[in-house]
């Protein structure tokens, strides 16, 4: 049976088409674009193929998509939208709306509840480690992710998610259909593969090359094109971990989270007082002792801490060495800490603090060091999105080699590469007329995404139009930009803070509004929404414009 046609559950396709049930549901979408359309007194024959991108941003993507298909939707310009394709936060705005079925159809009872959700007080400690407890023993792999989920992402959506992306889809749904988006970090790294890789309700895969599976697969362990071990499908929590997690490159987020780690740990240090070591030592009564392991992992935190500063961290080294000799009789060699070659003391905590936590574990294998040990070590090694490769060994040339070698991957944020989805709507069987991309990002440059995309479609020799803007409009951008080309998509950019919508206030906009801060409050996301609304209110006219000339192309 060969791994190009469509198989049954637990198969590999590698074919460049759309899956059968996805080609299902747009067919039923078109239909009822063409009736949207002529409500907006827009006739034609056959609907043009309309794709809205979100960019990431942090919290500033997730609510600036929310004001912008707001107001979409009281225009009437949503129910035009075939596809719904996001990059880093703006998936947590698009694992939201989905949650709830026909969500477009009553889109301000959805946005209120959102709203409500993100501004009440969360998930307790107890919660997200009970939800990293499950991620940790439920699968094979266990990374960075797992913990970036639980820990952090809980803390800004205020949930966690447990349905799955196949259970969130309804073949009889009146949305736009989603495409969530990361890419293979071995990919990015090599620049000999396609890094694209892409979720849908059906399908996840790369999207160049053509090579999926099930999306319910995804995790498992194939071998040569057919399943060999199943894993649990990925829930919608992990799924945001895995496209939102931006933030997996630079030392300043290494800090960041050693610093939410110590705050985790502390906080089960304290639960002692409220029994759960007394449970653990009437478990074990020869159990070792608790407090002084707890008390090194904290050394071994705040001396990852000390390093990335810069600070000599000779005193917590020499606390950890007595600690680690008492505990486990283990005595590691004297080795020389160059504080002053970045990389290379990186690379030495990494080794340090994996040489510690393997000798921790011979004595403290049990719950919850495990995890523990688990997480500084997956900080150490840096490791996010790891998962079994579903191509590993498969026979099939049209399959890079270098997909091929390893039995896991590892994915990440696609914002790491180019922070906007476009290669998931511009496969060639995806037929896309027209592309609205919405940027929430924060560069200098506003139009670095829509350049970005443009270059590496030349390169890749994908039909996409050429970008040109005027220098004066990098500082001070407008709301609406239309940028065309011969057989290929029009592409509209619209940046989110622009002089249009803000004014002269728009320098204030982006000071206010920036990506790496805490959860918004209730009057900065009721401001932000409608500052994201009035790119639309602006530029109906010039959007059903776009959408009459796209229509006539499809003719």
């Amino acid at each position: 049976m060969s791994a190009s046609e469509p198989q049954e559950s637990g198969e590999v396709r590698i074919k460049h088409s759309l899956n059968k049930k996805e080609e299902e549901f747009l067919a039923k979408r078109r239909e009822d674009i063409l009736q949207s359309l002529e409500k907006l007194q827009i006739k034609c024959s056959e609907a043009p193929n309309i794709a809205l991108l979100g960019s990431g941003g942090g919290e500033r993507a997730m609510v600036g998509l929310l004001g912008s298909l707001d107001q979409l939707q009281k225009t009437g310009l949503l129910d035009c939208i075939l596809y719904l394709s996001g990059v880093s936060v703006s998936t947590w705005c698009m694992a939201s709306l989905y949650q709830e079925p026909d969500w477009s159809t009553k889109l301000e009872t959805v946005k209120d509840k959102i709203i409500k959700r993100l501004i009440s007080s969360g998930v307790s400690w107890t919660d997200a480690f009970a939800k990293l407890d499950k991620y940790y023993y439920g699968k094979d792999f266990f990374s960075l992710t797992d913990v970036w989920a639980a820990m952090f992402i809980t803390d800004y959506l205020k949930e966690i998610d447990e349905h799955t992306l196949t259970e969130q889809w309804n073949q009889l749904s009146k949305d736009p259909f989603p495409i969530y988006t990361v890419i293979d970090k071995h990919c990015k790294q090599r620049k000999d593969a396609d890094p694209w890789f892409e979720f849908t309700p059906h399908e996840a895969g790369y999207s160049l090359i053509g090579a999926f599976v099930e999306t319910s697969s995804f995790g498992s362990q194939f071998h040569n094109g057919s399943k060999k071990k199943k894993q649990p499908e990925m829930d919608m929590l992990y799924l945001q971990g895995l496209c939102g997690s931006a933030l997996a490159d630079g030392d300043e987020i290494r800090k960041f989270l050693w610093k939410r780690i110590k705050d985790f740990f502390h906080h089960f240090l304290l639960k002692r007082e409220t029994g759960m070591f007394a449970e653990i030592k009437k478990e074990d009564p020869d159990c070792p002792p608790i407090d002084e392991c707890y008390q090194l992992l904290m050394d071994l935190v705040d001396m990852n801490l000390s390093v990335l500063k810069g600070i000599d961290p000779s005193d917590l080294d020499k606390s950890i060495r007595t600690k680690l000799k008492e505990l486990t009789g283990e005595h590691f060699q004297t080795k020389n800490l160059n504080l002053a070659d970045k990389e290379a003391a990186k690379q030495y905590m990494k080794q340090y603090t994996v040489d510690v936590c393997n000798a921790l574990s011979v004595r403290f294998s049990f719950w919850p060091f495990d995890v523990y040990f688990s997480i500084c070590k997956c900080m150490a090694q840096w490791k996010w999105g790891r998962n079994y490769d579903f191509l590993h060994k498969i026979k099939d040339d049209r399959v890079p080699s270098t997909l091929l070698e390893s039995e896991t991957r590892d994915y990440e944020d696609g914002g790491l590469l180019l922070n906007s989805p476009y290669f998931s709507v511009l496969r060639e069987e995806r037929d896309i007329d027209l592309i609205i991309s919405l940027d929430f990002s924060d560069d200098k440059d506003p139009f670095t995404t829509v350049r970005e995309a443009a270059e590496m479609c030349r390169k890749l020799k994908i039909p996409f139009p050429e970008v040109k803007i005027p220098d004066e409009d990098v500082k001070k951008p407008k709301d609406f930009y239309v940028f065309k080309g011969q057989n290929a998509p029009t592409v509209i950019h619209i940046p989110l803070f622009n002089v249009v919508n803000c004014g002269d206030t728009f320098e204030k906009y982006k000071e206010t509004y920036h990506t790496f801060q805490s959860p918004y409050s209730a009057e900065m996301i009721d401001d932000l929404m409608g500052v994201a609304g009035k790119n639309f209110t602006n530029n109906e006219d010039n959007l059903k414009e776009q959408i009459r000339l796209a229509m006539k192309n499809t003719q």
